[in-house]
C-alpha cells in the first residue's frame, strides 16, 4: 500500500506542476493579447489621427521584386513578392510640410503628375490615405486578433488547461465563442482594409 500512496502523491505533484505551467502559459497569452490590443490602437486610429494629411504628386513609380525561399533553389521555384513604390513631392493640406523626396508603398503604378491622397506618418514615412474607415479597420484587425490569445490565456489562467476543473466546461465554451468571434472579426477587418 505504501507504493500506491507514493504513486498517487507523485501523480498529484505532476498534475500540480502541469496546472502551474498551464496558468503561466495562460498569463503569457493574456500579455500577448494586451500587446496586440495596444498595437492595434497605435497602428490604426492613433497613427491616423497624428499623421499629416496631404497630397503626393507622382514623379515616378517602380516595382521592387524580392524572392523568398531557400538560397539553394532556383529563382523560378522561389516565391516572388512584388512591392510598388511611388516617388514624388508631398505637400501637406495645411501647407506646413513640403517634401520633394517623398516615397510611399502604392497599390498601383501611376503616371507622372498623378496626385495621390497621402499621409505623413513619420519623419520620412508616408502612406496612402484610406480614411478613418481604413484606420479603424486596421485597429479592429489587431483587436479581433488579440481576442484569440486573450481567450486562450483566460482559459489557461483559470483552469491551467486542465479538463478536471469544474468551471472549465463553461469557460471552454466561452473561449471557443471568443476565438470564433476573433477569427471572423479579423477576417472581416482585413477585407475592409483591403477594399478601402
Amino acid at each position: 500500500m505504501t507504493q500506491v500512496h507514493g504513486n498517487a502523491a507523485s501523480n498529484a505533484a505532476v498534475s500540480g506542476d502541469r496546472m502551474r505551467l498551464g496558468r503561466l502559459i495562460g498569463a503569457g497569452l493574456i500579455l500577448v493579447g494586451l500587446v496586440l490590443l495596444a498595437l492595434g490602437a497605435f497602428l490604426g486610429p492613433y497613427t491616423y489621427a497624428t499623421s499629416t494629411p496631404g497630397k503626393l504628386t507622382v514623379e515616378t513609380c517602380t516595382v521592387d521584386y524580392k524572392y523568398r525561399g531557400t538560397s539553394g533553389t532556383s529563382s523560378s521555384s522561389r516565391k516572388k513578392t512584388r512591392t510598388r513604390w511611388c516617388y514624388g513631392t508631398f505637400t501637406a493640406d495645411d501647407g506646413s510640410v513640403k517634401d520633394l523626396n517623398a516615397e510611399l508603398k502604392s497599390d498601383a503604378l501611376y503616371q507622372r503628375g498623378h496626385v495621390l491622397e497621402a499621409r505623413k506618418t513619420g519623419d520620412t514615412s508616408y502612406e496612402l490615405d484610406h480614411g478613418w474607415v481604413g484606420a479603424i479597420a486596421v485597429g479592429c484587425a489587431w483587436w479581433f486578433g488579440a481576442l484569440i490569445p486573450l481567450a486562450a490565456g483566460l482559459l489557461g489562467t483559470v483552469t491551467g488547461f486542465s479538463s478536471g476543473q469544474t468551471a472549465s466546461q463553461a469557460l471552454l465554451r466561452t473561449t471557443v465563442v471568443l476565438v470564433a468571434v476573433g477569427v471572423v472579426g479579423f477576417a472581416v477587418s482585413l477585407l475592409v482594409t483591403f477594399f478601402t
